[in-house]
């Protein structure tokens, strides 16, 4: 059995030539030839079965023979907001196995005690096309920029909003306990803190700004392992087990 190649074409129903880095892959890499059988994720919950029509030094062209559209694997949206490390490492690996496991958005924090100030989000970005393709998501994850945490917390933010921190003395619940009891088709948006944590009184104005304040429970962990956990919590109470295995997967 022929392995299945993926390839991500942003509205590919609506075009015949894959993108070029897509088609380097395609040609050079992966040597396929014209009449050669590939599918296509447009990143907004479609799969296409193609058919290669011209395959020629950098220019691949392909004919769509079916289309798969794809049900949502979990209820709802979920968006996490986070503090990179000074090792972008963390992030990168933070970025694949978050949309191996399934979110829908991805934004950083400058905060008061924020390791790294700045970030190339187009390098996260690519990482999490090839992330998507691999573990076969029907929606692309939107990756945003570097924000200050002062500008997160003041945009029109829908839903649920909790931020995680580990002050004793500033009252906070339990996230799992509090995703439970959140419907399953509400957005959510999880914020977690540089190694440092967030500063009081950045929590504190967060609280004012109607983020509910979080645990991940008694162990300290770091900034990515954090944001990884938040993403299993709300997908262990958003997944939906109803969803048949998503077709085009297999031959």
């Amino acid at each position: 059995m022929k392995e299945i190649r993926y390839f991500y074409v942003p509205d590919a129903a609506e075009k015949t030539e894959l993108p070029p880095d897509e088609a380097a892959h395609a040609l050079r890499v992966l040597r396929l030839k014209t009449g050669d059988e590939l599918f296509l994720m447009d990143g907004k919950g479609t799969f296409y079965r193609a058919e290669i029509s011209l395959a020629q030094s950098k220019k691949c062209l392909y004919n769509i023979l079916e289309t798969f559209p794809q049900q949502p694997m979990w209820q709802g949206t979920i968006h996490l907001a986070i503090a990179p490390t000074k090792d972008i490492g963390r992030m990168e690996w933070l970025a694949e196995k978050a949309t191996e496991i399934g979110f829908d958005e991805l934004s950083f924090l400058e905060c008061r005690f924020s390791e790294r100030k700045t970030l190339r989000d187009d390098r996260i970005d690519r990482i999490v096309v090839s992330a998507m393709k691999q573990s076969r998501k029907g929606w692309k994850p939107k990756v945003n920029g570097m924000i200050s945490f002062d500008k997160f917390i003041s945009c029109d933010i829908p839903g649920m909003k909790y931020i995680c921190h580990c002050y004793e003395e500033i009252s906070r619940s339990d996230l799992f306990a509090e995703l439970k009891a959140t419907p399953t088709d509400t957005p959510i948006t999880i914020m977690v803190g540089p190694e440092g944590d967030f500063s009081k009184d950045e929590v504190l104005k967060a609280v004012d700004r109607g983020f509910v304040p979080v645990s991940l429970g008694s162990a300290r962990l770091r900034t990515e392992t954090a944001g990884l956990f938040s993403v299993m919590l709300s997908q262990m109470v958003r997944r939906n087990e109803s969803i048949p295995e998503n077709k085009g997967s297999e031959n």
